[in-house]
């Protein structure tokens, strides 16, 4: 073998050498930006759904609190979980009414008193955060009375939160 061929063998060698070596840390590499990649993601992800059950949580609680209060008989109480805007939307047996002070007159006008409001009860079937601001909460309402027929339906509100605070911006009950 002659030093040209020693020479050109050796190139060969190291460059396979160099190459392999290259290709290791290369795919090492790729393998770190992977699992950085992969952790970023879940840390994005884990506040947001932390936001998102705490949504879930004060919405519940709002509807807890209204709960309460309609059954002391406290409708302006009940209604404080409302949006208190022109734009407030209900909609019930009678229609579309738009505006707080309609819904709340609406209110009082078919439950004048304590014994015909009962005693209030939900069954949220589904409670879902649609957006940063907003939650979507489907469920089944009872009212048990006693010196009348219970009534129940359901019901689908639009809860927005609103200079900080959740409330009610459409309710379609039926």
């Amino acid at each position: 073998m002659n030093f040209s061929m020693k020479k050109t063998l050796l190139c060969k060698v190291s460059f396979f050498n160099l190459a392999k070596l290259i290709h290791i840390k290369y795919f090492h590499a790729m393998k770190y930006i992977i699992h950085l990649l992969f952790f970023a993601l879940i840390s994005f992800a884990m506040p947001v759904q932390a936001q998102s059950d705490k949504a879930v949580n004060e919405v519940k609680a709002l509807l807890h609190s209204q709960t309460e209060d309609w059954n002391k008989g406290d409708i302006e109480t009940f209604m404080e979980g409302y949006w208190k805007s022109e734009k407030l939307q209900f909609i019930g047996s009678r229609g579309v009414t738009y505006g707080w002070q309609q819904t709340l007159e609406n209110y009082k006008k078919g439950y004048p008193d304590k014994a015909t409001m009962g005693q209030l009860s939900f069954d949220l079937i589904d409670v879902t955060r649609q957006s940063r601001n907003v939650v979507s909460v489907t469920g089944k309402f009872m009212l048990k009375r006693e010196k009348m027929d219970d009534a129940s339906g359901h019901f689908l509100l639009i809860v927005k939160k609103i200079k900080g605070k959740w409330l009610i911006i459409a309710d379609h009950t039926s």
